[in-house]
């Protein structure tokens, strides 16, 4: 505890702070992005962050583009070749 008297703040820094703060500019969520392991998705989930600093009719293009992306990882997901199909195996022939 100290006996001294704070200092008061300056009128004119006081006013010069009030008008930088804007409630409707961008702000950052902080939305933690875990790691998913593909590097296609964890690029994608990067992107997202993109949106913090954009205003909000800049989201759309940022949410399509991640969208198409995740999209693209799924359809590459299908393309790609699996175990070969179960063979049947050949039945004795009727008697």
């Amino acid at each position: 505890m100290s006996d001294s008297v704070p200092e008061t703040e300056n009128p004119a820094e006081a006013a010069e702070s009030v008008e930088a703060y804007d409630p409707a500019a961008p702000a950052p969520l902080n939305v933690p992005r875990t790691p998913t392991g593909n590097a296609e998705v964890d690029a994608g989930l990067e992107r997202l962050a993109d949106a913090d600093h954009l205003a909000t009719d800049g989201h759309m293009e940022v949410y399509e583009d991640v969208h198409q992306g995740l999209r693209d990882a799924l359809t590459a997901l299908d393309a790609r070749p699996g175990p070969p199909a179960p063979t049947r195996h050949p039945t004795a022939a009727p008697q």
